[in-house]
């Protein structure tokens, strides 16, 4: 039986793109390009607060700041 490549459609222009391609998640260089433009200019963002519980870092208005001791 012969190995399946993985695929999945690019996220820019949603064309099929097989796993073994060179620019694999993209089709190519200028689909690459603007999803990084998108990510510069702050089209993309975390919808959920981060917490970091190493720090005490709680970024959520209504959580209390604990610190670890």
């Amino acid at each position: 039986m012969p190995k399946r490549t993985a695929s999945l459609r690019c996220p820019t222009c949603r064309k099929i793109v097989l796993g073994s391609d060179p620019e694999f998640p993209f089709c190519g260089e200028r689909c690459r390009l603007i999803d990084l433009g998108k990510w510069a200019s702050g089209g993309y963002v975390i919808s959920t607060p981060l917490n970091d519980p190493e720090t005490g870092d709680y970024s959520h208005p209504n959580a209390e700041n604990k610190k670890a001791n």
